[in-house]
């Protein structure tokens, strides 16, 4: 009988924001797959998982996901195949254990819907398998997190909602006029160009920086002017609300 693998987000770092089904599953399942951006590093999502519950009995298999932006495996830079070498590499661990009828515990910090490395995965797992039972256990995101910590509404009655990741935005000016609320994610890296766009468009007093939300040495500045080089970081997001 072939396991079942479960996609399981884990929320922004707090293990108090773990639903209650994710729990319920990470203590069943005898194998955690662990997503990690580099081989010697360690893993963000582990570590919430870590805080929970305990892992003695369970067995946890690495994936290494090279930190590169790509959409697909089809648009890997050319002549670089490492990401879909590991992807490949990750998908054939995977389907070993759930073929000896070992479930497969997928974590993904935040929701697994929300840029998440398991939808790489998704349709070569499929591809392989089209029987395979897969199961995804939403999660709390980053973004829900870093509005309850700025105590903000994100949306409401009509107000438009757009998310986006900050080093793939081409023209921010278009996004920012056409909408109420604008979520730009990892701004650690364009932050200096984002700061000249929101003063260009009279936008600073609207913006609110949140680092690390979810985590215990989470920062919100509303001030966006008083954010420090050292204040930047990869969890890092910036909430214009209009």
């Amino acid at each position: 009988m072939t396991g079942k693998l479960y996609v399981i987000g884990v929320g922004p770092g707090d293990p108090e924001l773990l639903t209650l089904k994710a729990l319920r599953i990470l203590k069943e399942a005898k194998c955690i797959c662990v997503p990690k951006g580099r081989e010697e590093g360690s893993s963000l999502a582990l570590s919430i998982v870590k805080k929970a519950l305990s892992l003695g009995n369970k067995e946890i298999m690495e994936a290494h996901f090279p930190m590169k932006k790509t959409k697909n495996s089809n648009e890997l830079p050319k002549g670089d195949k490492e990401l879909d070498n590991k992807w490949a590499e990750t998908v054939k661990n995977i389907l070993s254990r759930l073929n000896k009828g070992i479930d497969v515990a997928f974590i993904t910090i935040g929701d697994p819907a929300i840029y998440s490395t398991f939808f790489y995965l998704y349709d070569r797992l499929l591809e392989l398998k089209p029987e395979l039972n897969i199961e995804i256990i939403p999660g709390v995101s980053s973004i829900n997190a870093s509005a309850a910590k700025a105590k903000i509404s994100l949306g409401l009655a009509d107000e438009k909602i757009a998310i986006l990741p900050a080093n793939y935005i081409e023209n921010l000016k278009a996004t920012l006029e056409k909408f109420d609320t604008v979520v730009l994610m990892k701004v650690n890296k364009v932050f200096e160009g984002i700061m000249h766009t929101l003063t260009e468009m009279n936008l600073l007093n609207n913006a609110i920086y949140i680092s690390r939300a979810g985590m215990e040495d989470g920062k919100v500045f509303k001030n966006i002017n008083s954010v420090k080089e050292e204040d930047l970081n990869y969890f890092s997001m910036i909430i214009v609300k209009k």
